[in-house]
C-alpha cells in the first residue's frame, strides 16, 4: 500500500522509500489550497491552448482536456475538501488532485498536460488569479459602502455636529462633512488596490521550475486566455514572487484600518454619553443579563477582525523576508494568509448595510455643536476681519472665553459691553458670525466645511464611484466574455 501511495505521486521517480506518514500529512496544502480548484482548472486551459499551438498536443487532445478540466471544475463547485479526498486520498494539493481527477475522466490523456510546466508556476498562477479576483470582490464592497455613506450624507441634509481633536470637541462641521471624510479614505483604498491589481497582472505560466519552460511556448497565449496583461519578464522572479500578496495584505491593512476608525465612531457616537447615534437593531445584540442594554456587536467585531487583516500581512513578510532564489517550500506559508483576509469583502458590505440602516440624532448634534465655544475659532476669525493680527485675536477670544466659562454662558450670550473689555473691535454683527451655520460656512475653501463646499464635494464623489463603478462592471464583462468564449 505504502509503494502504491509513493507511486501516485508526482515526484517520486527517484525515491525509494515512502514519506513518513506524518511528515506527509504535515506538509500537504490540499486541506487549504483546494479553494484554487476554479483558478487551477482554468490556468491548465490556459496551458493546453499554449501545448497545443506549440504541437504538443492537437486540436482533439486540446479540446478534450478543455472539457475534461469544465467537468472536474463542475464536479468540485461547492464541494468540501473531505469530498474530493474520500476520492483520490493520496492528493497531496491542488495541483495533484485536479491531475488526478482529470485522469479519471479522460484517461492517460490528462498526463500529456504536465507537459512544459512545474508546480512552481501554477501556484504563481493560481494565486495571482486568486487575489485578483479576491482585489475585484473588495473593490466592489468599498464602492458600496461609499455609495451608502454618501447617501448618508446627501440624507442629512445641513446637519451639524461637533468635530473632534484629542477627543475634545473643537469646530462645528456638516454631518455630511464628516461622512465625506470616510468616503474618501474608502476611494484612497480602491486606489491602491486597483495598483496592487495593475503590479500582479502578469502571468507566470512559461516560467517553468526556475529557468524558464524548455519547450518553445508561446507565453503571449496563457497570458491572454487568462486576462493578464503580459507575461512575467524572468522566469526567477516569477516563481519565486510573493510582492503581490503580500501587497494585497498590506493594502487590505489601510481597508481595515478605516473600517476600524469608522467602528471606533460608530461605538463611541451610540453611547448614551454622546447620544448621536441611534444603533441599528439588526445589527445589534442585547446583553444576557442586563435588559436595557442594546449592544454594538457588528462595530466591535470590525475592530476585532481587523486583526486578522494585520497578521496575515506580517505572517506574509516573515514568511517572504528570508528566502533565496527561486521557490522555495516555504512558500506555501503564503497561500494560507491571503485566504485569511477573504472575509475581508462581506466585513465591508455588512458595514454598508449597517449604514443605510444608521439613523443620527441630528438634534442631539447640534445642541453639542452649540455649546461649549466650538465657535471660538469663528470669533477670532472675525476679529482678523475687523484688521486684528491673529496672534492678538487668539488672546482676545481666549479671554473672552475664560470669561464666559466663569458667568456660564456662551460667546453668543456674552453683551456686548462684555465683548468690548476684551477688544473694541467687537461690534453688533459679531452675534451673527459666530452663529452656527455661519460658524460653519466660514470654512469656504476647497475641502471646507462651508455648506456650499460640502455639496459640491459630495457630488464629484457621487460622480467618481459611478465612474469607478462603471470601470469595474466593464472589467468584469470583459472577464466574464472570456471565460465563455473559453
Amino acid at each position: 500500500m505504502a509503494n502504491e501511495q509513493q507511486s501516485a505521486k508526482m515526484w517520486s521517480g527517484r525515491f525509494r522509500e515512502p514519506l513518513d506518514p506524518e511528515f506527509e500529512k504535515w506538509q500537504r496544502s490540499i486541506l487549504f489550497d483546494f479553494r484554487l480548484l476554479p483558478q487551477e482548472t482554468r490556468a491548465s486551459r490556459a496551458h493546453a491552448a499554449t501545448l497545443c499551438a506549440a504541437g504538443v498536443l492537437s486540436a482533439a487532445e486540446t479540446a478534450t482536456i478543455c472539457a475534461g478540466l469544465d467537468a472536474v471544475a463542475r464536479r468540485y463547485a461547492g464541494a468540501r475538501v473531505e469530498d474530493a479526498l474520500a476520492e483520490y486520498p493520496s492528493a497531496e494539493d491542488i495541483h495533484h488532485l485536479v491531475e488526478l481527477a482529470l485522469t479519471a475522466e479522460i484517461g492517460p490523456l490528462a498526463l500529456k498536460l504536465h507537459t512544459g510546466r512545474s508546480r512552481n508556476e501554477q501556484i504563481a498562477t493560481d494565486l495571482r488569479l486568486y487575489v485578483r479576483e479576491e482585489i475585484a470582490r473588495v473593490q466592489a464592497a468599498l464602492l458600496d459602502w461609499a455609495g451608502a455613506l454618501l447617501a448618508k450624507a446627501q440624507e442629512v441634509g445641513d446637519a451639524v455636529m461637533p468635530s473632534y481633536t484629542h477627543m475634545q470637541r473643537a469646530e462645528p462641521v456638516m454631518v455630511a462633512h464628516w461622512l465625506h471624510a470616510y468616503v474618501e479614505m474608502l476611494l484612497r483604498d480602491h486606489t491602491r488596490l486597483e495598483d496592487c491589481c495593475a503590479r500582479l497582472n502578469r502571468c507566470p505560466l512559461g516560467s517553468g521550475a526556475v529557468a524558464g519552460a524548455t519547450l518553445a511556448l508561446d507565453r503571449e497565449i496563457a497570458a491572454r486566455e487568462l486576462e493578464f496583461d503580459a507575461p512575467t519578464a524572468n522566469s526567477m522572479d516569477a516563481t519565486s514572487d510573493r510582492d503581490f500578496a503580500l501587497e494585497y495584505a498590506q493594502a487590505l491593512t489601510f481597508v481595515g484600518l478605516h473600517a476600524s476608525r469608522f467602528a471606533e465612531e460608530m461605538a463611541l457616537f451610540s453611547s448614551q454619553e454622546y447620544g448621536f447615534i441611534d444603533l441599528p437593531e439588526r445589527f445589534s445584540t442585547g446583553s444576557s443579563a442586563m435588559p436595557q442594554k442594546k449592544n454594538p456587536d457588528l462595530v466591535e467585531l470590525v475592530r476585532g477582525r481587523v486583526g486578522r487583516i494585520y497578521g496575515a500581512a506580517a505572517a506574509l513578510t516573515l514568511a517572504i523576508k528570508g528566502q533565496p532564489l527561486a521557490y522555495n517550500k516555504d512558500m506555501q506559508e503564503t497561500q494560507e494568509p491571503c485566504f485569511a483576509v477573504s472575509g475581508t469583502g462581506g466585513m465591508i458590505a455588512l458595514l454598508a448595510g449597517f449604514t443605510r440602516a444608521l439613523s443620527f440624532r441630528t438634534e442631539r448634534m447640534r445642541s453639542a455643536a452649540e455649546t461649549g465655544y466650538l465657535n471660538a475659532m469663528a470669533a477670532a476669525t472675525y476679529l482678523v476681519g475687523k484688521g486684528v493680527a491673529f496672534r492678538v485675536a487668539h488672546e482676545k477670544v481666549g479671554n473672552a472665553v475664560r470669561y464666559a466659562l466663569g458667568k456660564g454662558m456662551e460667546l453668543g450670550e456674552l453683551s456686548l459691553e462684555e465683548l468690548r473689555q476684551f477688544g473694541a473691535e467687537f461690534a453688533e454683527d459679531f452675534y451673527g458670525a459666530v452663529e452656527l451655520m455661519a460658524t460653519v460656512d466660514c470654512h469656504d475653501v476647497v475641502g471646507g466645511t462651508a455648506r456650499g463646499r460640502v455639496k459640491a464635494a459630495l457630488a464629484a464623489a457621487h460622480e467618481e464611484i459611478a465612474r469607478r463603478k462603471q470601470c469595474l462592471c466593464e472589467a468584469r464583462g470583459a472577464m466574464e466574455t472570456s471565460d465563455a468564449s473559453a
